[in-house]
């Protein structure tokens, strides 16, 4: 059926249809928290993902992601429990998004398709949708939409669904009429993520420094991590959940099997661990890019993924792998600065 304006009703049941049952909408205007993202910047909290600067003006302004955008649809997707099996690491410590296909593909083909389904119902609007591929703040859209508030961690939080989830969104031409309901704030006095991360990455609450956060050193960074923190990432070798595990809204929700998540089965079976951390460091190039094929974990240059190894086998003290280790000494295809961090690590060895 063709419509013209806004059906509350119709749209709920579109969503739930198309299987979203964790979702809301807001007016695209200037963000809430936009003065503060750009104090965060200014301190330089970004550490070298220039392109959060760059994009400030883009995120200011929705409507240069679409011209007369008015209102923005905010979807949640759990992803905690949907771990692949095929996942290749199974002895290393790995954020647990990243042990599935990249959501920047399913989530995006979800949204892509409810677009498509939403311009039958509203041809004379627009509609385009995101999964962390543009330059939009979507924890401001999604405490604006109702999905939950900002925790002391900077993830957002639902109290029925912890916060293991991703965020995307729809920007559409339609109009929406609806009252700001955002989620009320329940961390109260707790401050367990803040206690636990062992950079002290969380400078205050909700104030990350990215500089010390061990997901920064691990995924976006493309250079070594200074010598003070190498010691602190806990064998993190992708990611890091500590912040999130320790919550108690996601304590609540996952309970048993959040127990056992910070720290597995690495210190419990050496060898395995050793022949995890030994084939990432035989991988070329295009190996490693094959090797974590249809994962976000392609989002980390394949020398960054030795470099994450080489701290992990630090951490384990594993000195088994100090021949691979010389070995690497002559891989001409690592940067320049690698040699710092393998002759770090056969000395910490």
């Amino acid at each position: 059926m063709v419509k013209t304006s806004m059906d509350i009703d119709s749209l709920k049941q579109t969503f739930e249809e198309n299987g979203f049952n964790h979702y809301g909408w807001t007016t695209l205007e200037k963000p809430m928290s936009m003065a503060f993202y750009k104090s965060w910047v200014e301190q330089n909290y970004h550490a070298d993902m220039d392109y959060l600067k760059r994009h400030i003006e883009i995120k200011e302004t929705p409507q240069l992601l679409l011209k007369k955008a008015q209102t923005s649809f905010v979807f949640g997707r759990e992803y905690y429990s949907k771990q692949d099996e095929s996942f290749p690491l199974k002895h290393l410590k790995v954020a647990s998004y990243a042990k599935q296909e990249d959501y920047h593909v399913w989530f995006q083909k979800e949204l892509d398709d409810l677009c498509k389904i939403l311009k039958v119902t509203y041809p004379e609007h627009e509609f385009v949708a995101f999964t962390d591929s543009k330059p939009v703040l979507e924890r401001d859209l999604a405490y604006r939409a109702g999905l939950g508030w900002v925790g002391k961690n900077t993830c957002l939080i639902n109290e029925k669904k912890g916060s293991f989830f991703f965020i995307g969104e729809i920007y559409s031409t339609l109009e929406v009429k609806v009252k700001l309901d955002v989620h009320p704030d329940r961390c109260g006095t707790c401050t367990r993520c803040i206690d636990i991360c062992p950079t002290n990455a969380l400078v205050e609450p909700k104030v990350l420094d990215s500089n010390k956060c061990i997901s920064y050193w691990t995924i976006e960074s493309k250079k070594n991590p200074p010598l003070e923190l190498r010691d602190k990432f806990e064998g993190w070798y992708y990611g890091c959940d500590l912040c999130q595990t320790v919550c108690p809204w996601n304590q609540k929700i996952y309970k048993e099997t959040l127990k056992s998540f910070n720290d597995p089965g690495p210190t419990q079976d050496r060898s395995e661990l050793i022949a995890e951390i030994r084939s990432i460091l035989d991988l070329d190039i295009q190996n490693t890019k094959t090797f974590f094929k249809n994962t976000p974990m392609n989002r980390a240059k394949p020398w960054a993924h030795k470099r994450n190894a080489i701290l992990v086998a630090v951490h384990y003290d594993l000195k088994e792998l100090k021949q691979d280790l010389l070995n690497l000494k002559n891989d001409e295809t690592l940067p320049n600065f690698s040699q710092e961090l393998i002759d770090w690590a056969i000395q910490k060895m």
